[in-house]
């Protein structure tokens, strides 16, 4: 009998995010209780919010956690790519689909 909620193995593939890309949350993220020197459900990120990857790690051994860096929030939080989409390479994470239809000229 396989588990009922089994996932992919993230770490089979490369990292969809490398440091030094720009990313933007596409959803809100609260503390979970893992981020020290905040209240449990305290907002950590907004959906919107641009930061830069910092650095990839890994959590247990099957996803890649980016520490993202949120300037204007002055935080680094550990991110799944699932919460993010990239600003720099936009036409990997559907940038076509979140700019519109083309115009016509």
């Amino acid at each position: 009998m396989g588990l009922g909620r089994e996932q992919e193995v993230e770490i089979h593939r490369p990292p969809r995010f490398t440091p030094g890309e720009r990313v933007r949350a596409r959803l809100h993220v609260k503390n979970d209780g893992t981020y020290a020197g905040k209240k449990i459900g305290e907002s950590l990120v907004r959906k919107g919010d641009e930061g830069y990857v910092r650095d990839i790690g890994t959590f247990l051994q099957q996803f890649y956690i980016y520490a993202v860096e949120w300037v204007e929030r002055g935080t680094i939080v550990g991110m799944r790519a699932r919460e993010l989409t990239s600003l720099d390479n936009a036409a990997a994470c559907g940038a076509a689909e979140i700019a519109g239809p083309p115009t016509k000229e």
